[in-house]
């Protein structure tokens, strides 16, 4: 058994609590860390934020608890109920096989030549590389599903979305979506990409486990994806080879005209192909081997005369034109031209549905906002969609919306600036980004009634009823759009729309606060400070969009880059004569200080940050705010105050804060005061004044379903119990 007290368990203690800050309870188990690593060296030590300061920081209270007894005793009791590292018992599957496929025989004999190798501590790593269209895709998915049985501990799937720089997932990102597949609960996800590699190949250690990885973009988007744990195989899915990833490559190329003419007669029926066989050499010879485009042009065969002609206002063109048109396009890109076949047969509604869908990189669109780019109704566009998917111009997703391949997409928005012109496709998408607009502002102002917002579509829909049910229901709808909204924002950055950019920015903040997408949301914060700085500096809204994307940072751990966007926001909300956001913006530094444990530092920003609010107008706006934002004051001052071992000084502000939030009928803060009063006590020396304050707070944070508190509290509880031993 470790010794608590070596350097490898304390390492291991600091690294697990540093770990679990993803959710409240974690970061209060940070900042009591802190505060504890601060009495035990005798001075200020900053917190870490990677391991070789970990590593240092651990050397520094090693050293101080191997000579004095009671130091060990605090941090042995400390230790015993650290968070454990997060666990996931989920059993993956992939997504299902498609139903006939041909041919592959010497891809899928290289991938079981790899899946069965010798582990020897070298990656099981195979790289399946093709054009787009040529079955890649298919090929991982189909190995993996008739090797169900080889993977009893699931099989994994992640699309990187690499078709390009901008569309490609963050590592990061995609971490954080397996270890929800295996069952990881979001609250528990550690919110630096260091951490998120280290859970996932520790949950995957021990399994017999597939990792499908496709459309990947480089060899640096996948390496921290890929573990050497022996029972693991990653399937990596490209469309080129990745220079830099050390994998046996699997080629995959056109299908031969013999396997060509097998899956056109599984698809289409001997009956058809044998009617067709007048025009289907050129079919074959048009597809170039291409399943995709073979599976567009199966439907097609049964026609009278089976390729379809060019679209027209008045629907396709008589099928007695076609065949002599589709033999000129022989020679392009296979999936790129059956895109253009299937187009040319499309009534001109559908047409213009598919062209004005494409003007940008959304990651799915739904029948909802689908009806808003093409001004249908909802049904029709939902008829729509169904029918480009069955005619392959579209994918459904899992969550019933539609994407495009990237070829196709590139096709369609060719055709749109072909078709519809400049004016009409910015005007398609305006109008979709004025859609987003406001669904997530109606969104967010459901998802958080309290909380405040600026803008002119915050000031019309506030205190409107909107469609969802509650605060969750809300939320669901904001992160079901996440990808969506992301990318209006950057739309709207690039048509040089900052009012939009802004109020989307906000309407982001719920997902920050209450979902954890941190890593998703930060190109649009990004895009929000860039936009401000450019438009409005010295702004309310620059303090506004600067603080968001801080606050953002420092769950990420970007200390640095955190500090100097509030130093923005204080200076922008100094300059604009808003005394409530500087006020803000200051507590939010001090907040940082408090994560980075320079408790001194911390509570001098909360002090100025008073200081501030004495300058807010009685009768101004924030005014009727100020009793609740001076007790949180007072509350974050005696978390700095505990953290510097002033105990007495630490109780005094946390029962002044207490008294208010009880008085104020707000059981959530004041159950949050409590524990921090009951962290004090502790840390004090006086668990029996703790154990009633924990029980107090469990009560009401029992009745809030705060699940991660509570864990928090029976930790503190174990403690308090094992300090009166």
């Amino acid at each position: 058994m470790l010794d608590p007290m070596s350097l490898a368990a304390i390492t291991a203690v600091l690294g697990a609590v540093g770990a679990g800050m993803a959710n409240e309870a974690g970061k209060w188990a940070w900042e009591s860390a802190g505060g504890l690593v601060r009495r035990i060296v005798g001075q200020e030590v900053t917190a870490p934020t990677g391991p070789a300061e970990l590593s240092a920081v651990a050397r520094l209270v090693h050293e101080s608890v191997r000579d004095d007894p009671a130091l060990a005793r605090a941090w042995a009791a400390f230790a015993r109920t650290a968070p454990l590292p997060a666990t996931a018992h989920g059993i993956p599957v992939l997504p299902p096989s498609i139903r006939f496929f041909t041919d592959r025989q010497g891809p899928m004999r290289l991938l079981e030549r790899e899946a069965s190798r010798k582990a020897d501590g070298r990656p099981r790593l195979a790289l399946i590389h093709g054009p787009e269209g040529i079955g890649t895709s298919a090929l991982a998915v189909h190995w993996g599903c008739r090797e169900a049985a080889r993977f009893p501990g699931g099989q994994l799937y992640a699309d990187l979305r690499g078709a390009s720089a901008g569309t490609a997932l963050d590592s990061a990102v995609a971490l954080r979506g397996l270890l929800l597949q295996l069952g990881m609960d979001q609250d528990d996800i550690p919110p630096s990409a260091a951490d998120r590699r280290a859970s996932f190949r520790r949950c995957v250690a021990d399994r017999r486990l597939l990792v499908v990885l496709d459309h990947a973009h480089s060899s640096a988007q996948v390496q921290p994806l890929v573990t050497s744990a022996p029972e693991v195989f990653t399937v990596v899915v490209a469309r080129r080879p990745l220079p830099g990833l050390d994998a046996v490559p699997v080629p995959v190329g056109p299908l031969s005209d013999k396997d060509a003419r097998r899956l056109l007669t599984d698809l289409a029926g001997s009956g058809t192909m044998t009617a067709a066989r007048g025009v289907l050499p050129r079919v074959l010879e048009r597809c170039g081997g291409s399943p995709y485009a073979l599976r567009a042009a199966a439907p097609l065969l049964s026609e009278p005369e089976p390729v379809l002609g060019a679209a027209s206002p008045s629907g396709p063109a008589p099928a007695r034109h076609r065949t002599e048109e589709a033999a000129s396009m022989t020679g392009h890109d296979p999936v790129r031209t059956a895109a253009e076949v299937a187009y040319r047969g499309l009534e001109p509604g559908a047409a213009r549905v598919y062209r004005l869908m494409s003007l940008r990189e959304w990651p799915a669109l739904g029948p909802d906002v689908v009806g808003q780019i093409a001004g249908i109704p909802e049904a029709e566009a939902a008829r729509t969609l169904g029918a480009l998917a069955d005619g392959q111009l579209l994918e459904r997703t899992d969550t019933d919306r539609y994407r495009y391949r990237p070829a196709v997409r590139g096709h369609a928005e060719e055709t749109a600036f072909r078709t519809d012109g400049i004016a009409a496709c910015s005007a398609a998408m305006t109008g979709t980004v004025r859609w987003y607009l406001r669904l997530a502002v109606r969104a967010r102002l459901a998802a958080l009634p309290q909380a405040w917002a600026i803008g002119p579509l915050y000031d019309e829909l506030a205190g409107s009823a909107g469609p969802y049910a509650d605060e969750g229901d809300a939320l669901t709808a904001l992160r079901a759009e996440l990808g969506n909204l992301v990318q209006a924002v950057l739309a709207a950055e690039e048509s040089g729309d900052p009012d939009t950019v802004y109020q989307l920015c906000q309407a982001l903040w719920p997902l920050q606060l209450k979902a954890g997408h941190h890593d998703e949301i930060l190109p649009a914060l990004r895009a929000g400070a860039r936009v401000v700085d450019a438009h409005h500096p010295g702004s309310r809204m620059a303090g506004r969009m600067h603080v968001l994307l801080a606050l953002n940072l420092m769950e990420l751990w970007e200390y640095e880059e955190a500090e100097s966007h509030l130093t923005a926001a204080v200076r922008a909300e100094e300059q604009a004569g808003h005394r409530r956001g500087q006020a803000s913006a200051v507590e939010s530094l001090g907040l940082l200080r408090l994560r980075q444990w320079r408790f001194q530092e911390a509570y001098a920003s909360f002090d100025e940050a008073n200081t501030v609010l004495d300058e807010v107008d009685p009768d101004g706006e924030g005014a009727r705010d100020l009793p609740r934002a001076r007790a949180l004051l007072e509350r974050h001052r005696g978390r700095a105050l505990r953290g510097l071992g002033d105990f007495p000084g630490a109780r005094e502000r946390l029962e002044s804060a207490l008294g208010f939030f009880r008085a104020a009928a707000d059981p959530y803060n004041a159950a949050r005061t409590l524990t921090d009063l009951a962290e004090t006590c502790l840390a004090e020396g006086h668990p029996e004044n703790a154990l009633p304050l924990i029980d107090e707070a469990t009560a009401t944070l029992d009745k809030e379903k705060a699940a991660h508190h509570l864990t928090h509290l029976r930790a503190l509880r174990e403690r308090c119990l094992s300090a009166q031993e």
